[in-house]
């Protein structure tokens, strides 16, 4: 099983920017060094209360030049934000920069006042997305090419630099609803699954939605599928359960009160749905949270839910979120990290 570390390069209150770079970066070095398999790297937007993680490729390349073993993932870069070739350039450039080391993660994103800042309708969000990933696939895997679209036109395109990793780098896509599951299914890419917005056991029928489309197409294999779920592990219980509370609890606020938002834009989809998670979050109770959309504990229960959620949903990997919320202090999250890497990680290897 894959071991990932999600990062958003959180701020935490009272630090400064320049702080908030260098405690980010002296966790992925230990993750370099404690052996995890893969760095990934959200990208968020005009949030200075929680992250300077706006420009993923650019960190990505940063992450290249100081690491010559783990592997470095976007997740994700949001598509329908995005010039497809400008995209494509940039990604193939951090490819040949780390010697085919990364993960291509793209999705669409959930916050719709990201795409109301940058001028985009979150309504065309889903054909964006679709237009913008066939454009990139197609300067990455033809010589030449030329398209016409309902957003994007060019003619004879010739893509250089040119990725390490043929015929692209590897690409997995988030997925949140049902029809998302069925769509990257039938593409065939590997999928990002999380549970914020829901319950852990949400995850097993929208897996299989997403692995029945899979062989339907025709692919080989199953699908493999990699979760982002937070992680925190200490060296007892009760650390586990009390250290990271406040900003659990602060996180899904956060992410609650966005989603209430978005539900009130013009062509977001599935509105009362939104509404009625936003609300939730807004107001879990923690030992839910504790029981449903994290793993927390010691080395060995943290091994022994892993290993539960291994079976359920057929896991290939996790992307543990070691710092959900951006309060945990910089040293707990070191010790997190060393802790999931020296004593969970060996156990699924």
């Amino acid at each position: 099983m894959e071991f990932g570390m999600f990062h958003e390069f959180q701020q935490p209150p009272g630090s400064t920017q320049a702080e908030a770079f260098r405690q980010s970066f002296a966790q992925v070095d230990a993750a370099e060094r404690l052996g995890l398999d893969a760095m990934w790297l959200a990208e968020l937007h005009f949030a200075p209360e929680r992250s300077v993680l706006a420009s993923p490729l650019i960190l990505a390349s940063a992450i290249a030049g100081r690491t010559r073993r783990m592997k470095i993932g976007t997740a994700v870069q949001v598509l329908p934000l995005c010039h497809p070739l400008r995209l494509a350039e940039e990604v193939a450039t951090v490819d040949q920069l780390c010697d085919g080391r990364l993960i291509f993660g793209v999705g669409r994103s959930g916050f719709a006042h990201t795409y109301a800042t940058y001028g985009v309708d979150y309504g065309e969000s889903r054909e964006r997305f679709v237009e913008t990933l066939e454009i990139v696939k197609r300067a990455f895997s033809e010589e030449r090419f030329s398209h016409k679209g309902k957003y994007f036109a060019y003619e004879n395109v010739r893509l250089a630099p040119r990725p390490v990793q043929k015929p692209w780098p590897e690409i997995r896509i988030a997925a949140a609803s049902p029809d998302t599951y069925e769509e990257v299914g039938t593409l065939g890419h590997p999928i990002f699954v999380a549970a914020r917005t829901g319950d852990l056991s949400e995850l097993v029928p929208l897996v299989k939605i997403y692995r029945a489309a899979w062989a339907k197409a025709g692919h080989a294999g199953r699908g493999e599928v990699y979760l982002r779920v937070p992680v925190y592990v200490a060296a007892t219980e009760e650390d586990a359960r009390e250290e990271p509370r406040e900003s659990i609890l602060h996180l899904l606020r956060y992410i609650g009160d966005r989603l209430a938002a978005s539900a009130t834009v013009v062509g977001a989809r599935a509105i009362e749905n939104r509404a009625t998670r936003g609300a939730k979050m807004q107001s879990i109770d923690y030992d839910e949270i504790l029981r449903e959309r994290m793993i927390v504990g010691t080395p060995r229960s943290v091994v022994d839910r892993l290993q539960q959620l291994k079976e359920g949903l057929g896991l290939d990997g996790i992307l543990a979120e070691l710092n959900p919320g951006s309060l945990i202090p910089h040293e707990r999250v070191m010790t997190a990290l060393r802790l999931l890497c020296e004593e969970v990680m060996p156990r699924f290897k």
